[in-house]
């Protein structure tokens, strides 16, 4: 079908999708956010955060099933089980958590304000979790996330655009998205850095999803191994700053090595 005719049907279908991701995730982000602001008694408890991610995800599953049927729930699941690529994807994946212990180590040489590694294990809302914390952040803001925004809307986007500009539409929509977390777990005034800093991931991931053939499942562990390192209680300080700084000149290398048209060597996933 002509990409122009298909235009509509798919700003629909997005429109559709996003809708719902914002709806599910929302319903519990909002009501967390007004009981910590002190607008409403707790309904939920803070842990509820972690289910949050899974809007995106659920969010592709309806759409999918509704317009595509069991055709397109088939394709959506083989992007996020998809793990046969080549094993230097893998190594870009766990590539976070490599940078992150190797900042950890140089920390603990050379200054005297060591970190400890246990806090790696310590997120929000949860008792310490010890390498279950990487588990925690890959099934839940990797997969929940990842299957909706990569696995379902990158695609469908970069039919009708070209990789950068789709990045940027998708940045837009999944920086909104955590609105509600500002106003009980992130600080306000981090916005304009965290939004740049995002774009940046985002980046990176379309660069990573584009040259795996649109593998969700590696993206997820990149995300969920980006999230251990600079979301843990050990994060808060030189370990996030290094972390990102990294993710930020990666998205400039990969803005300026590849074309927009596909950032990526290979041509950009469309569905």
């Amino acid at each position: 079908m002509n990409a122009r005719v298909m235009a509509p049907q798919l700003s629909g279908r997005l429109v559709a999708y996003f809708g719902l991701a914002y709806a599910f995730s929302w319903s519990i982000g909002i009501a967390l956010a007004l009981a910590a602001q002190g607008l409403i008694a707790p309904i939920l408890p803070q842990w509820f955060h972690y289910l949050i991610a899974y809007g995106p995800l659920l969010s592709a599953v309806i759409v999918t099933g509704a317009t595509e049927g069991q055709a397109g729930l088939q394709d959506l699941w083989a992007r996020v089980t998809r793990w046969r690529v080549a094993p230097v994807w893998w190594l870009v994946a766990v590539s976070p958590l490599v940078i992150g212990l190797a900042v950890v180590l140089a920390v603990n040489l050379l200054t005297d304000d060591p970190i400890a590694l246990a806090q790696l294990g310590e997120v929000h809302f949860l008792p310490p979790l010890g390498i279950g914390a990487l588990l925690l952040w890959i099934v839940t803001f990797g997969i929940g996330e990842e299957a909706g925004w990569r696995g379902y809307a990158l695609p469908r986007l970069q039919r009708t655009h070209n990789a950068l500009y789709a990045t940027i539409i998708l940045t837009f929509f999944w920086a909104f998205w955590h609105l509600p977390q500002f106003f009980y777990l992130f600080d306000p005034s981090i916005a304009p850095g965290w939004t740049l800093g995002l774009f940046a991931g985002a980046l990176v991931f379309t660069w990573l999803f584009n040259s795996t053939g649109g593998s969700v499942l590696v993206v997820a562990v990149g995300h969920g191994c980006f999230n251990f390192v600079s979301a843990s209680n050990a994060g808060n300080g030189v370990l996030a700053a290094v972390i990102s700084t990294v993710v930020m000149v990666w998205a400039v290398v990969v803005a300026f090595l590849y074309r927009p048209k596909h950032l990526s060597r290979h041509d950009r996933v469309m569905v």
